[in-house]
């Protein structure tokens, strides 16, 4: 097992990764001292698969947990969904020493951590993701929220776990679409801050596919380490932890105008990250070896690396950035890069040079 510390004061916090964590849930939860009373967040996809395991646990462990299931799919982060987890946490009477344990990819994780966050004013929670994109990234953190219908998490809280168990088990299990999109948030952290990461990924990625253990091992606490890195350097994202938006501007207004369906996350911000690769080549002094070098590898990870966009599908892809978190000043701001490994944050760039590059990407 690998552990990475998450050093935040009080608010400080361990990623576990390894194998077999599922069964230690509970051990670990005692072990934070939580409360009694806990509720278990998980959606009709991962609930069916892991719920009784983890509800078992924490039986044994001497907590009382009740079982709540959302829906699958991003439409689920909605304040309409929050609404009914309210209802059942008053219902089963969680107190503010009570907690909320999120099983499940990202969505669950946003959303039983925007619970927590809000209910009673803020209680405990614990991650428990079990996708790839979730283990990576969305995990780990403490950003929670969900979405509305103008743009994707637009209303949240920052609001760290009390620690985060990465259990690799869980990736057995992972549909080959989700596997793959999980890789889009892998080879962000090498485009904007672990150039040996990138190369690492360039000579690797069959092993990833193949989900090799050592190697998926290696690979999320990398990222975790990456993430964790930025996090203490900037936990409510005020300058350098904005990186972690490379192509998420366009990967969301991607999301939001295709009504949260037609595309994972993972793969919206792989034709975000080649567009954004691109607009560093034009604005940013990006090579443009390294930007074609970007988007080989989302290739070989099974990813998108180009869009359909008629021009009423632009048109509101420009309106969905428009209300996207990082527009300052009514500027879209981007996130670019110098060279694979060192990003610049705040970037403004024109409607005539993203265009340009949508351009570029269009099919």
């Amino acid at each position: 097992m690998r552990s990475v510390p998450v050093p935040l004061g009080e608010r400080s916090y361990t990623i576990h990764v390894g194998n077999g964590l599922l069964a230690k849930l509970g051990d670990h939860c005692r072990r934070l001292k939580l409360g009694e009373r806990c509720a278990v967040i998980t959606d009709t996809n991962v609930g069916p698969k892991y719920a009784d395991l983890v509800v078992r646990t924490l039986k044994m462990a001497g907590f009382v947990p009740n079982l709540i299931t959302v829906p699958a799919g991003e439409t689920a982060k909605s304040l309409k969904v929050a609404g009914e987890c309210y209802d059942q946490l008053a219902i089963k009477r969680l107190e503010r020493k009570s907690f909320v344990v999120a099983l499940g990819g990202g969505v669950v994780g946003d959303i039983a951590g925007y619970v927590a966050a809000t209910y009673l004013r803020g209680i405990p929670f614990v991650q428990v993701p079990t996708t790839l994109l979730a283990q990576v990234d969305s995990s780990v953190g403490g950003k929670v929220g969900v979405n509305l219908k103008a743009g994707k998490n637009l209303v949240g809280a920052f609001h760290q776990p009390r620690a985060v168990l990465c259990d690799l088990d869980t990736l057995a299990s992972l549909p080959e679409r989700e596997l793959r999109a999980g890789l889009g948030e892998v080879i962000k952290y090498g485009i904007i801050k672990d150039a040996e990461l990138f190369k690492r990924l360039e000579k690797e990625m069959d092993k990833v596919l193949g989900r090799d253990a050592a190697t998926l091992m290696n690979v999320v606490a990398r990222c975790c380490t990456l993430k964790a890195d930025v996090v203490v350097a900037d936990e409510t994202e005020s300058g350098e932890r904005a990186i972690l938006n490379f192509g998420h501007t366009i990967g969301h207004g991607l999301e939001a105008v295709s009504g949260y369906g037609e595309y994972l996350h993972g793969e919206a911000i792989s034709i975000g990250q080649v567009a954004a690769a691109r607009l560093s080549v034009r604005l940013a002094g990006l090579p443009e070896k390294d930007s074609e070098r970007i988007r080989e590898l989302f290739v070989r990870a099974g990813l998108p690396t180009t869009l359909k966009l008629p021009p009423k599908k632009r048109t509101a892809l420009f309106d969905a950035m428009r209300v996207d978190k990082k527009v300052s000043g009514g500027e879209l701001k981007f996130v670019l890069v110098k060279s694979i490994g060192e990003a610049l944050w705040g970037q403004r760039v024109s409607d005539a040079d993203i265009n340009a590059v949508l351009n570029s990407i269009v099919v």
